[in-house]
This record gives structure tokens, sequence and C-alpha cells, in this order.
């Protein structure tokens, strides 16, 4: 009875197969006769117009005579010299009549190339009907018809094929290794389906016919392992990494970047699929490392870009997986930071590859450069601050070492004339070596990556003309700012502590972009000109900000024998006004209008803190001793804007 069951289901699966290769058959058939017939009947037809050709030419060059005859002139004898003048009469000259005008010959339509005398090939008339073709670019209605419906074909059969043999099942028509023998027989024999279809010029449907296969194996394995027990799950792993192996081969005969994608997917689902739910720290991460390092040499050969991120995505997803659900205090940390190490290797290979071969770095590689970094990073830092800092500051100190070499063995110039990946390598040495202090102090130093690492991306983005370096370095410099605004590390000691430290490093952060947008001016226009202010504003902000929380700190203590709230609060007011004045006047040196606005503004802000705060709240000493300064600043202020004004009149 299983028998004639999975009889019947293989026939019931192959009918639309054999349906499909009946429509190929018939269309090729019809093709083949149609190019039979159609250079017989071009051939008969240019015979006839030849000899229709030879003889109108020959009605052309008719004799002489027959002309003459035709046109009714009589030729003359010339007279004897001695015939008398007085005889000599010129002979009558017969009226010639009238010639009616031609008749033009009978106009001919033909779908033929006008024939020459020299005559022309069958073949050349045969292209003059059908012209020359060119390929249509891919309409919506080919889009929709010829790939959308192909996947969702696909996705249906799938659906069918698999509530058809749920219901198989569910009555127990064929038995567990019946149905995982069915799976197998199906994916496998899809692949050379697929194939046949290359063959016959459907490369978009025999890919889908080949990822369907490739699933149906990966399905039909997966259920013998792993519902049905009816093998090992080391045995499904094996016969998983195969299937892999077949379709990279496949794809690698193909030329086909897609059918990669879908084996490196494949490859990345083993894990998964043949897991027992223990830790095997080992076999799945050389697992990961074996399947990247395939992708990456697949994605070189053949410069398939999308591969090494993917790769890359799902590495990371297994890492940090594996991170949550196994690693706890007693597990083993040197195996779990030498396998981040050998991660963080392995994708810096292909970039460091391509710079060397002198390609130029493009985006993706670029990406794929940060995010690696930043990975690495992220997981030392995880895995061992803060019971390892000096392991850790030793470690970063080697990286930065390490991307000084890589650096200098780049070319300074590639393909395209910007040496990205110099520059690259040499601004993240410079972040590590920058991360390798505050590291072994504190654990702030996440704010002082991004913010070191986005200033180097701006300057290696005016470098290298690449306004996507310049939009992430904007993004890391603005993520830093916010953090450092909300997430202050700690005071101490009034200037020399941790958040002073921090807003230092970030000014001069944003110093940096600054001092490299006024440089490679030529670079910024539009939108970016508005960036570029909104960071100029913001020194200004965090380091008002910074000494602002400095002075607030010192004077509230009681150490300093003063009422806290009241020195507090003065203090403020002579700051911001000492710090008003000074953005005056290099605003006036540098005829900087935003400066001179700036410190308008923060005048602004200062009278108003006087007159509603400090004339209701501080004592009478403090109150006068605000509006003394404020008031003198002012007067000060407004004798500067005067001999401006008064010089720029003179000078009109």
């Amino acid at each position: 009875m299983e028998g004639l069951v999975i009889l019947a289901i293989l026939v019931v699966l192959a009918g639309p197969v054999l349906a499909i290769m009946a429509l190929v058959a018939v269309r090729r058939l019809d093709g083949e006769s149609s190019n039979h017939l159609i250079p017989q009947l071009t051939s008969r037809i240019f015979a006839l117009e030849q000899r229709l050709s030879e003889l109108e030419k020959t009605l052309r060059q008719a004799s002489p005579s027959e002309t003459s005859a035709r046109t009714g002139k009589v030729p003359t004898q010339p007279l004897p010299e001695d015939f008398p003048d007085q005889i000599r009469v010129s002979a009558p000259i017969p009226a010639t009549p009238p010639q009616p005008p031609p008749i033009p010959p009978p106009a001919r339509e033909t779908p033929f190339a006008p024939v020459t005398s020299s005559g022309a090939a069958p073949a050349e008339a045969l292209q003059s009907i059908h012209g020359t073709r060119k390929a249509s670019p891919l309409d919506l209605e080919s889009l929709i018809a010829g790939r959308w419906f192909n996947r969702i074909g696909i996705v249906a059969l799938l659906i069918a094929v698999s509530y058809f043999l749920k219901f198989a099942f569910d009555n127990n028509w064929i038995g567990q290794s019946g149905r995982v023998a069915i799976g197998v027989l199906l994916g496998a024999l899809m692949l050379p389906w697929s194939q046949w279809l290359l063959g016959k010029g459907y490369t978009y449907f025999s890919e889908g016919i080949a990822a369907l296969g490739e699933a149906t194996l990966f399905l039909s394995v997966w259920a013998g392992c792993q519902y049905y027990a009816l093998y090992s799950r080391d045995v499904g792993f094996v016969a998983m990494i195969a299937i892999t192996a077949v379709m990279a081969a496949v794809a690698i005969g193909r030329d086909s970047q897609r059918i990669a994608v879908l084996s490196l997917l494949g490859g990345l689902l083993t894990p998964v699929l043949a897991s027992s739910g223990k830790d095997q720290q080992v076999v799945l991460f050389t697992y990961l490392i074996l399947l990247g390092g395939g992708a990456l040499v697949i994605a070189s050969k053949k410069d398939w870009k999308w591969l090494a991120p993917i790769a890359f995505v799902g590495t990371q997803i297994y890492f940090w997986g594996w991170y949550s659900e196994f690693f706890h205090s007693t597990s083993p940390l040197e195996r779990t930071v030498l396998f981040a190490t050998l991660f963080y290797l392995l994708y810096s290979v292909l970039p460091i590859a391509k710079a060397l071969r002198g390609v130029s770095t493009g985006e993706l590689d670029v990406a794929m450069i940060l995010l690696n970094s930043f990975a690495y990073s992220v997981a030392l830092f995880i895995l061992m601050w803060p019971n390892d800092k000096w392991p850790l500051t030793l470690l970063f100190l080697a990286l930065a070492a390490g991307h000084v070499a890589i650096a200098r063995l780049l070319p300074v110039a590639v393909v395209g004339g910007s040496g990205l990946a110099r520059l690259l390598f040499a601004g993240l040495a410079l972040t590590f070596l920058t991360l390798a202090i505050p590291i072994r102090l504190e654990g702030n130093w996440i704010t002082l990556s991004f913010s070191v690492e986005g200033a180097i991306l701006v300057w290696t983005g005016f470098r290298a003309a690449s306004n996507f370096l310049r939009q992430a370095g904007y993004l890391l410099l603005t993520i830093s700012a916010l953090r450092l605004l909300f997430l202050p590390p700690a005071g101490g000691q009034f200037l020399f502590n941790a958040r002073f430290g921090a807003y230092v490093v970030m000014i001069a952060c944003l110093g940096l972009a600054l001092w490299a947008a006024r440089t490679y001016k030529t670079h910024v226009e539009g939108q970016e000109q508005i960036e570029i202010g909104i960071f100029a504003v913001t020194i200004n902000i965090y380091a008002l900000i910074a000494l602002s929380a400095e002075f607030w700190d010192y004077f509230g203590r009681t150490s300093t024998g003063v009422d806290g709230a009241l020195a507090q609060h003065l203090s403020l007011s002579i700051l911001w006004t000492a710090y008003a004045s000074g953005l005056l006047f290099w605003g006036l040196q540098n005829k900087s209008a935003l400066l001179r606005w700036q410190s308008l503004v923060l005048f602004g802000l200062v009278v108003g803190k006087v007159f509603l705060y400090d004339l209701s709240f501080l004592e009478r000493a403090y109150r006068i001793l605000s509006f003394f300064v404020l008031g003198a600043v002012l007067l000060g202020v407004s004798f500067l804007y005067q001999r401006k004004f008064a010089r720029e009149r003179e000078s009109s």
C-alpha cells in the first residue's frame, strides 16, 4: 500500500513538471517549423525579384536603332561637295510629334530591401524581413509576470506539496523513512531540472527552481535528524554541509551570485537546523570560520560583493546568540577572545587584499571595515571589562600598532585617485590608541570611541572627497555628543576629572571636523554647510556646559568657606559674561558674524539671569557685584560696536 501511495504522489508531483516540459517542447517545435519555412519562402521570392531586375536592366540597355525606330527619327545622307549651291536645299526635317510623358512603372509594395544589380544573399533578405530586434528593458508587466509570479508560484507549490504531504503523513499513508526519501528525491531532482531550464534560456525561473530544491533538501534532512530521529544530528549536520557545498559549486558553475547567496544562507541555517541545544562552542565557531572563509574566497574570485556582508552578519548573530545563552563566569575566556579575534581577522582580510591589488574601496567595503572594528571592540570590552583591564589595554595597543602597519603597507593612491583604505586604517589606529588610555581608567570609553572615530571619518571624508564618510562621521559625532550630554561621567577634582576630560575630547573632535571643513571648504555645500555651522555652535555650547559644571561643583563644596548657592549663581553669571566677551572679541577680530551672534545670545541669557534671578535671590554684596560686572561689560561691548560702525562709515 505504501509503495502505491508513493507512486501516486510522484505522479501528482510530476504532472506540473511534465506540463512545463511539454509546453517548452511545443514552443521549440513551433520555432523550428517557422525557422524552416521562412528561409525557403524568402529564397523563392528573392529569385523572382532578381529575374525582374534583370528584365528591367535589359530594357534599359536596348540598341540605338530600336530606340530610333520607336522615336520615329530617319537618318539623313550627306550631299556631295560639288552639288550646286543654288540647288543645295536643306532637306526638310520631319516634325517630331510631341512625346507623351513617360508612363512610370507600376509601383510594387514589397517588404524586402531593394535589390541591386550585384544581388544580395537570401540570408540578407531574411535579415531585412526580421529587422534588428533590440532587447527591450524589463517593464512592469514582465517584472510581475516573469519574476514575481515565479516567486509566488514557487511558494504556492511548496505550500501545496507541504499540505499534501502533511495530509498523507497524518493518515499514515507513508512511513517516516518514505517521507524523508520523497523530500530528498524531489529536492535532488530539482537541481538537474533547474540546469535543463537554464539551457533553454529560462535563467530566472531556473534559479527559482534551484532555490526550491535547496529548501526541500534542507527541510528533508532536518526532518530526518530532528523530527523523526532516523539518524543522528551529526549525520544531518554533515549532510547539510554537503548540500551547501553542492549549491556553492552550482553557483560557481553558473556564475550566479543569487545562487551563491542562497547557498550561504543555507550554510548559516545549518547550525540552527542541526542544533542539539547544548554548548558546542568549538564546533560552532570553527564551522562559522570555515563557512566565512569559503564565502570570502568565492567573493574574491568572482567579485561578488554581497557574500562577505551576509557572512559577517550571520557570524555576529551566532556569536552574540551563543554569548547570551552559554557564556558565564566559568566559561573559558581565553578561548572566546581567541575566536572573536579570529572572526575579526577573517573579515579584515578581504578589504585589505582588495586595497593591496589596487581596487578602489567602495562604500560597502568601508561599512565592513568600520562595523568589523566596532563589533570586535565591543566584544573585547564586554568579555574583559572590568576584571581584565590590563589585557584589554594591551589588546587595544596591539590593534593600534597592527592598523598602523597595515596602513603603511597599503598604497597611497588606488584606482580613482584616493587612498581611502590607507586613511581608514590609519584613522582606526588612532582610535584604538586613543581608547587604550581611558579603558585603563574607567568604562566610559564608548563616548570617546564614537567621538574620535567620528572626527577621523569626517577628516578622511574630506581627504578622500567622500560624502558617505563625512555623513557617517557626522552621525557618530552626534551620537557621542548626545550620549555625553545625557550620560556624563562623574566629576571630581576641579578641571582634572573624567567629566571635564570627556568634554575636552568631544570639543577637540568637533574642532577637528570644523577645521577639516574649512581646509576643504570647496567640498562643503548645501545641507552640509548647515551641519558644519551646527557643529561650530555646539563647540561653544559644550565648552560652556563643561566650565559651568566645574564652577558649579567647585563653589558648591562647603570647603570654600562661602555660601554655596550664592557663590554658584554668581560664578555662573561672571563665567557666562566672560565667555560672551571672549566670543565677541574673537568674532570682531575674525569678522565672523556667527561668533558675534553667539556672543549676543549669551549676553541676553546673562541679562535675563541677572535681572530675573540675581536681583531677587542673591544677597546685597553678590547682587552689587553681579550688576557691576554685567554693566561694565555691556558698556564695553557697546563701545566696541560703536567703534566698529565708525570704522565702517569711514571706509565707505
